[in-house]
């Protein structure tokens, strides 16, 4: 790949990292569903209802909880579109910022990472 294009890649994908200023910030209600903010660029591999497997890059946006369902969404880097993948699809993560591979409990992980988050957000908010 060509340097100036890997660049151009590189500053999308840094740009789609910062939070948004339309994505949510607070915990909210959607109906049945309990949505959290969620900051985070992951590496997944994830299994279709078809059966076919992918690995993907999602800059993360929100953990959705819903009844018997749980979705991640977020803009999925190989298409620039923003996707839900439903976590009981995802075989195994990688988080981009620290490194960590997840291939069990991958539910539990994302839950403490976006409370984790929540209660930096509180902190911070406080300092303000």
């Amino acid at each position: 790949m060509n340097s100036h294009i890997h660049s151009m890649i590189q500053n999308h994908a840094t740009t789609l990292l910062k939070h948004g200023s339309n994505a949510p910030h607070e915990e909210r209600i959607e109906g049945n569903w309990h949505v959290y903010p969620f900051d985070g660029a992951l590496e997944i591999d994830y299994v279709d209802q078809t059966g076919n497997q992918t690995r993907r890059w999602v800059i993360v946006r929100e953990l959705k909880v819903g009844p018997g369902k749980m979705l991640l969404g977020g803009i999925d880097m190989a298409d620039d579109g923003y996707r839900g993948f439903r976590v009981d699809r995802i075989e195994r993560l990688e988080d981009a910022e620290t490194g960590i591979v997840v291939d069990r409990n991958i539910l539990d992980w994302l839950m403490k990472r976006a409370e984790r988050q929540a209660k930096e957000r509180r902190k911070a908010l406080r300092r303000a």
